[in-house]
């Protein structure tokens, strides 16, 4: 007799990383190419020579250092593994039967679904614009009395399109108060529209919870670290289903001196962003459609193509991330990095089989 295992786990979809491999370009996974700041690169080797110690549960040094940084107070934050991890407590403490349901913009990032059902709630997916955007109005219209929880990405992954503060406004207007809303700032870094902060338009709305990341802009993906900002009653409710001593000692302590070093980081990102404008615009200039981007990616929505294109692209010695039947998703890396693939996607025999 074996265990029994929930039978609605066979059906849940295993979350798809980017492929690598040694000998090829990697644009797959959303990377940053630069690592970590000296700063920071201190940090973590002090930090793991007392790897024996369990880490801070509470996380209360870098809480505290965000909570400054934020102009919020500590009881606003909450830390995790990740901002994924904080996506999938956030589902456990506003659902609890699988008639609770949960609204996200698809295609957008494809931890939702995953953690909506592990959560044992329902997913609600609405579909994108046709200019690769969330549609906030038919998401609006999507709500209902079961209604629990609401995932807007801001720029959205993997589409890379974002909503300036006025469209988030609106739509947050219509949604009820009783109903949390996660703005997934993921990408927020790297966006450039003005005035369009998670975290300013969630200090007079109590059901807006902001998640952003130490992973992307700030080049700690493989130490797992993110964070939430919301109302205290939110965050309390985050730290209850906590998995304990799940921020590692050593993501705190780079966490910290990142933070301490945003000036740094945030000139890094400027040097991505010209790099975005580039390869965007190489790829409209050789026909692919391609949705203006707020993300450290560009999103080429070939539909059908997609799978073929990835594996093309692959042959040609540079990895990228295809969404089968939607679109394929670029990171953008260094500039000879770009140029490799560049030269692969801009070819002629490459854009007369794909644009």
């Amino acid at each position: 007799m074996t265990a029994r295992i929930r039978p609605d786990l066979a059906t849940i979809p295993a979350y798809v990383p980017g492929r690598t491999h040694p000998d090829a370009v990697k644009l797959a996974s959303n990377e940053t190419t630069f690592g970590p700041l000296p700063s920071a690169a201190k940090a973590i080797a002090a930090a793991a020579e007392q790897a024996n110690r369990y880490p801070d549960n509470q996380v209360t040094e870098l809480r505290a250092a965000l909570a400054e940084f934020l102009g919020v107070s500590v009881a606003n934050v909450a830390v995790g593994c990740g901002s994924v991890a904080l996506c999938q407590e956030l589902v456990q403490i506003t659902c609890d039967a699988t008639t609770d349901e949960v609204v996200f913009a698809w295609r957008s990032f494809e931890a939702y679904p995953i953690v909506t059902q592990v959560g044992n709630a329902t997913s609600v997916p609405v579909p994108l614009t046709a200019d690769h955007r969330h549609d906030l109005d038919a998401m609006a219209d999507a709500i209902t009395e079961r209604t629990k929880l609401i995932f807007v990405c801001n720029p959205n992954n993997p589409t890379g399109t974002a909503h300036p503060r006025a469209e988030l406004e609106r739509f947050l207007d219509r949604v009820p108060p009783h109903v949390l809303v996660v703005l997934d700032e993921a990408y927020f870094e790297y966006l450039r529209l003005p005035e369009t902060d998670g975290i300013e338009i969630g200090r007079t709305r109590p059901n807006v919870v902001v998640l952003r990341t130490f992973s992307k802009a700030y080049g700690l993906a493989g130490l797992r670290v993110g964070y939430a900002v919301g109302d205290p009653e939110v965050i309390t409710a985050l730290l209850k289903v906590h998995i304990p001593f799940s921020v590692n000692r050593v993501a705190q302590a780079a966490a910290i001196a990142s933070l301490e070093a945003h000036g740094e980081l945030l000139d890094r990102t400027d040097v991505l962003i010209t790099q975005r404008a580039r390869v965007r615009d190489a790829l409209l200039a050789a026909g692919y459609e391609v949705p203006p981007s707020e993300a450290n990616f560009v999103w080429l929505p070939l539909g059908a193509r997609s799978l073929e294109f990835a594996e093309a692209s692959a042959a040609a010695g540079v990895l990228v991330r295809p969404f089968a039947g939607d679109g394929v998703r670029v990171t953008i890396g260094d500039p000879h990095e770009n140029e490799r693939f560049l030269a692969f996607a801009t070819a002629p025999e490459t854009t007369l089989r794909f644009r």
